[in-house]
């Protein structure tokens, strides 16, 4: 506790101890300044020093550049006064050299003069050599020019002749050729002649086929001819029956005898000549539309009759063949009537032409192949059982014969293996060497040869 006055202080009061320790702060502070100044004073003694040596130096300087303007001045004299010097030694100098160049000039004239005179003779010369060779040449020109000339007539008297000769038998030759090729040419026209001949025969078969084929009767049988053709071509004989009497009464073109199933087929031939030569005539719209009815009608009644006639459950198929002669008309309908394609599918009757109708033939054919083949498969069974024996029979003789081989090879061996000590035997006796003999004597061996040793 400390007293002053009527106030009482207490130790232990934070105001009284916050200025005790500002107090103390700020005397602190003081003593660290105190001693700052010090240092600062003792080092701004080295650089005062400094700047006196700098002073110096400054003095220095200024001297030496009061004496340096003096000499430049005295050096700029002196450069006058040496270009006044070379100036006067380069207009001694250049007046010399003018001297030596006009002199020079002089003497190159003269020479010039001088050589331009001896070339002016040298030239005269030449000229005069040059004329006189020019004259030499030209006399040995025309000498040699008149030889040449005699020569070429000469040679072009010879060449004329010759070609005289030549042209004789190049005429001699073409007259020969003239005459041979209007022998050939004559012989030609006799053959154009039989051609003519032969076009004129054709285009009457043409025009006789034009009218068979305008006749239904005819054009019916054309269609039958050649389906019949194709089938023969096709398939064996006992296979198809032409003109066929069905039960109904109908007689169809040609019968296919398939086996069951499908069973035997009908192909019918038909032509709707009319109808399509009418559709290729149109000229109009409705003229076209016109033979398109017309067509579409005739192979309507034609599919509907071959459905109606000539397919008949239990007997025929159940279905039927129309056969177009013509592949136009079939490629028409396919091209342009599919309708009608797929009404004859409807109605189990389908449209072939000479080409496709073969390719179905030939199908057909190996149909029937493979039915006599299943109506063989019997007798070839027992065939083969018998073919069986016959092979086990064989192999029975082949061992037979093995082993009577066997037997044979062994008594074969058996010969050489005797005929050999034979032969030693022999080769003793000529050699006469008894001695061994007696040593060796043994009986003869008794060769038996066949199974029975």
């Amino acid at each position: 506790m400390i007293q002053l006055g009527d106030t009482t202080l207490s130790l232990s009061d934070p105001l009284l101890l916050a200025a005790g320790l500002a107090v103390l702060l700020v005397l602190g502070l003081l003593i660290a300044s105190l001693r700052a100044a010090g240092r600062s004073a003792r080092m701004i003694e080295p650089l005062v020093q400094q700047m006196g040596h700098l002073g110096q130096r400054v003095e220095q300087l200024a001297q030496g550049q009061s004496n340096l303007a003096g000499s430049l001045s005295s050096v700029s004299q002196n450069q006058q006064v040496s270009q006044a010097q070379l100036m006067n030694l380069m207009e001694q100098r250049l007046g010399e050299v003018q001297l030596n160049v006009n002199e020079n000039l002089a003497r190159v004239q003269q020479s010039t003069g001088e050589n331009l005179a001896r070339v002016q003779q040298s030239m005269g010369e030449s000229l005069a050599a040059v004329q006189l060779q020019m004259q030499e040449s030209l006399t040995q020109s025309q000498l040699q020019m008149k030889e040449n000339l005699a020569n070429i007539q000469l040679a072009t008297s010879r060449s004329l002749a010759e070609v005289q000769e030549k042209m004789n038998a190049s005429l001699q030759g073409s007259a020969k050729a003239t005459a041979t090729s209007l022998t050939a040419l004559q012989e030609r026209l006799q053959t154009i002649d039989k051609a003519q001949e032969n076009i004129e025969k054709l285009s009457g078969n043409v025009l006789s086929l034009q009218d068979i084929l305008s006749n239904k009767q005819t054009r019916g049988a054309f269609g039958e001819i050649q389906l019949t053709d194709i089938v023969s071509k096709a398939l064996p004989k006992d296979s198809f029956s032409l003109q066929a009497t069905l039960s109904n009464g109908k007689r169809a073109d040609c019968l296919i005898h398939l086996p069951n199933p499908p069973g035997p087929i009908v192909i019918d031939s038909k032509f709707p000549l009319e109808a399509y030569e009418a559709l290729r005539r149109a000229e109009t719209q409705a003229q076209m539309q016109e033979a398109a009815r017309m067509l579409r009608t005739s192979v309507k009644k034609h599919i509907k009759d071959i459905s109606e006639k000539y397919i008949i459950e239990g007997e025929t198929a159940d279905g039927a063949l129309m056969f177009l002669p013509s592949e136009a008309v079939y490629a028409e309908l396919h091209a342009n009537f599919p309708e009608l394609v797929r009404e004859g599918f409807t109605a189990r009757v389908w449209i072939v032409s000479p080409t496709t109708c073969m390719a179905t033939l030939n199908t057909m054919r190996a149909v029937l192949k493979d039915a006599r083949m299943r109506a063989q498969a019997g007798h070839i069974r027992k065939e083969l059982n018998l073919l069986h024996a016959d092979v086990d029979r064989l192999g029975t003789r082949v061992e037979n014969l093995d082993r009577h081989f066997g037997q044979a090879a062994k008594d074969i061996s058996e010969i050489k293996i005797s005929a050999e000590k034979a032969g030693r035997r022999a080769a003793r006796l000529d050699n006469f060497d008894f001695e061994e003999l007696q040593a060796e004597a043994t009986p003869v061996e008794r060769v038996v040869i066949g199974p029975g040793k």
